[in-house]
């Protein structure tokens, strides 16, 4: 409200009343605008303090307004004060926010005119069905799909679609703008229907490090325009007309310098700016959250992109699971049989490879304006599938607000400590040392422990080990699970490849390579989260991936002593506590599981007690990981061989420990039963928030892959429903401290996990609020039978506030 109006929200009545409101017929006073009246309104207090004091303006037509109107600023003010006495018919549950019904919505939006909002929802106001005459306009007026593309969205499950021609026989038109007049008229036409395709083109593929080179956008299918900023980069001149010729590289013969014509970079930003933080007027993009991050930089503009729709998010919505992937590229070829530029067919590759930047704006123009023009086109087919799919809920609500949520976190970054991981890396290697010596004594001669080959030759020709499995190339496996049986049978070299496999990973995944991923002018590392990485919902990240450092082992949990807060501040790590077997007792209905949540109770105590019939007071901390083995592999769905392994006992009696805890959680093998059932007779699987999760291979093929798809299909909606939920957490928190004037930004997400960086006198305050919002972070969507507990730490690095 401050930043708006510019006064304490009880002020803003006040600063209505003085500027009035010409669309709800509020006349305030004439001259002064929201500005001048927020500076009045801050200077005297309120509205009749300053009518009262409106002798003492110095401004003499002010003055003289103020005085002359102050009737009619006593008159806008009940006009826009809010009755707090007004009838209320209804009951606050009748309010409550349901799906869209689309029918009506758009017969309602026909009827009012209410174009904009039309588009914005993905409808046409031309007269019929869009399910039965879907239009997508281009320059060549209206197309239709070939035979291709009506089985591509029968596969796709689409039910809404606009028909869409291959790309090949589309006339383009796109333009290269160099001019600031060109500029402004290509923005004035998106202005005026309220939508655009937004491209960014970088100099590489860091938001946080790289420099924006142009923009291209696109206001129907067919017709984009690229606007080259910073090409050639340096030598710039600028032009009478606010153009700019700016020197390049030239691969000519003769040697001359290339002049690439193109706009003052600050001139483009003046333009742009207004436009891409216009409310009324939608930005699409295609991973818009790396656009989102790069134009949020202040090098490259300062611009929060607002309001945004993403192509990206939208086909994971609809189609996670069901389509091979969701990029751009393959989005072209799957929806329009089109293949699209490549950046290397410009570009090149390897060694050869040139900057974005170098190429000439002539150059880049195809390939730029391209990207926003068939990002527009997906827009036009997916976005009118979220109702007729019923998953509007899900992109609305979790996956659109989520993007500015991770762009501002990737901005963010982390500090990490390179002192600290050098001296990691050094233990590192004298550890691996150490034990490299110990095998090669083991083994009787030298050879290359890093080297699968050899290592297989020495465990199974020279010493002749049982278990040793040949590949199709002839080699042996000398996998994880080959190396871990021999080590559990007493195998001592097992047991040191082992060590020395963990410790070398660490070393060149972690305690080395995030030395590099530092930015050098921030002295942080920049994570990259993908919101399309899991069909499930989840999060993943890289560049690099924080969600991997390995916390079992002491060694992992090293490295996250690396991860440092800011001086002055401290780190705040807030884990939810067992979130995915809440939700199992949830699903399930499972009494005794909710009971024991409810109560506090150690749930793995309560399960070993129910399955092992062992008193909890009696319980033992070998019986209790056992349970907490059963609990755990139950919902990824695991088999008696499965848990044999993992407890290292007989399968026998890990098949009547999983007996044993379905005679005692009936309504979980319930759940199961139900759940396959739903994934094989609909293809899906829903999580508690309506996200469906697309599983193949429930019917047909081998009973491997049967019981693979299964084991998906029952976890995959306690997974999806804890994604959805910590998602819900992370869209409310940012508004929620900054509205209680509290200064935590986040700035990691990590499966259960988020971590933040606050001031260390206000991180008690802020752990209040985020634990409030994260246990409540189901509601109002799903009253869940079982409390959520987030647990809170406070330190100066990851590894002691976790």
């Amino acid at each position: 409200v401050e930043e708006k109006f510019g006064v304490a929200p009880d002020k803003v009545v006040d600063v209505q009343a003085l500027a009035g409101d010409a669309s709800d017929n509020v006349p305030g006073v004439p001259g002064i605008g929201i500005k001048t009246a927020a500076e009045l309104i801050n200077i005297y207090g309120d509205l009749d303090s300053l009518l009262e004091r409106a002798g003492e303006i110095k401004q003499p037509k002010r003055r003289e307004n103020l005085i002359e109107f102050a009737e009619q600023a006593r008159i806008s003010r009940q006009l826009v004060l809010l009755r707090e006495d007004a009838p209320t018919p209804l009951d606050i549950s009748a309010m409550k926010t349901a799906a869209r019904n689309m029918d009506v919505l758009k017969a309602f939006l026909i009827e009012q005119n209410f174009n904009r909002l039309l588009v914005r929802i993905g409808a046409s106001a031309e007269a019929g069905d869009s399910a039965s005459a879907p239009v997508v306009r281009s320059m060549g007026g209206t197309l239709s799909a070939s035979a291709k593309q009506d089985n591509a969205a029968k596969d796709s499950g689409a039910a809404t679609l606009h028909d869409a021609h291959s790309l090949r026989d589309i006339e383009t038109n796109y333009t290269l703008i160099t001019t600031r007049d060109a500029l402004i008229d290509f923005l004035g036409k998106a202005r005026k229907q309220g939508f655009l395709a937004v491209d960014t083109e970088t100099t590489g593929l860091n938001a946080s490090a790289v420099d924006l080179v142009g923009i291209s956008m696109a206001i129907a299918p067919g017709q984009a325009c690229y606007v080259p900023l910073r090409h050639g980069l340096a030598n710039a001149m600028t032009t009478s007309d606010g153009g700019a010729v700016q020197g390049g590289l030239d691969f000519s013969d003769e040697g001359d310098s290339a002049s690439y014509p193109q706009l003052d970079f600050e001139i483009a930003m003046a333009e742009i700016r207004p436009l891409f933080e216009d409310p009324a007027v939608l930005k699409i993009g295609h991973n818009l959250k790396y656009d989102a991050h790069v134009l949020m930089r202040p090098r490259n503009g300062g611009i929060s992109l607002a309001p945004v729709d993403d192509t990206m998010c939208l086909s994971y919505v609809l189609d996670g699971g069901r389509v091979e992937r969701h990029s751009m590229d393959y989005l072209a070829g799957h929806w329009f049989d089109y293949t699209t530029i490549k950046f290397s067919d410009l570009c090149g590759k390897g060694a050869k490879q040139i900057p974005f930047s170098d190429l000439s704006p002539d150059a880049a123009l195809d390939y730029a304006a391209e990207d926003a023009d068939i990002t527009l086109r997906l827009w036009m087919i997916l976005k009118p599938r979220l109702a007729g799919e019923k998953v509007a809920s899900v992109y609305e609500r979790l996956e659109r607000p989520l993007i500015p949520v991770l762009a501002q976190m990737e901005n963010y970054g982390i500090t990490v400590d390179r002192s600290i991981l050098a001296r990691m890396s050094n233990d590192f290697a004298t550890r691996m040392e150490a034990l490299a010596k110990d095998i090669l004594a083991l083994a009787g001669e030298d050879f290359n422990i890093a080297s699968p080959k050899q290592l297989g030759e020495i465990l199974f020709d020279k010493m002749g080990l049982q278990g040793g499995k040949k590949a199709k190339t002839g080699a042996y496996s000398t996998s994880a699970d080959i190396l871990e049986d021999l080590a559990a049978s007493g195998v001592e070299i097992a047991s040191k490849v082992l060590d020395w496999r963990h410790l070398a990973k660490l070393k060149s995944t972690y305690a080395d390579a995030l030395v590099e991923c530092i930015l050098p002018e921030t002295g942080r590392v920049h994570t990259s989260f993908s919101m399309v990485g899991a069909s499930t919902g989840r999060l993943s990240s890289s560049d690099p991936n924080v969600q991997n450092i390995p916390i079992r082992t002491s060694e992992g949990r090293q490295i996250r002593t690396a991860f440092i807060a800011a001086e002055g501040c401290k780190l705040i790590s807030v884990d939810y506590s067992q979130i995915e077997l809440r939700l199992v007792a949830h699903v399930a209905g499972e009494h005794s599981m909710i009971e024991a949540f409810k109560d506090g109770i150690d749930i793995h105590a309560r399960t070993a007690s129910e399955v092992f019939g062992i008193p909890l007071d009696q319980m033992d901390s070998e019986t209790r990981r056992r349970a907490k083995a059963i609990n755990f592999g139950i919902i990824y769905g695991i088999s008696a061989f499965g848990l044999a392994r993992q407890l290292s006992i007989p399968q026998g009696e890990a098949r009547d420990y999983i007996a044993a805890y379905f005679e005692n959680f009936p309504g979980i093998r319930a759940y199961m039963e139900r759940i396959k059932t739903e994934a094989r007779e609909d293809g899906y699987v829903e999580t508690l928030f309506g996200r469906r999760i697309h599983i193949t291979g429930m019917v047909g093929g081998s009973p491997a892959h049967r019981g693979f798809a299964e084991r998906q299909a029952i976890n995959a909606p306690i997974q999806g429903s804890a994604a959805d939920i910590i998602k819900r957490a992370m869209i409310r928190i940012p508004p929620a401290l900054k509205t209680a004037g509290i200064k935590a930004d986040m700035l990691l997400q990590v499966h259960d996990e988020l971590i933040f960086e606050s001031p260390a006198a206000s991180a008690d305050e802020a752990v209040k609020h985020i634990t409030r919002i994260m246990e409540a972070a189901a509601m109002p969507i799903v009253n869940l039978m079982v409390p959520l507990v987030a647990e809170a730490g406070i330190a100066d690095s990851w590894a002691d506030a976790h």
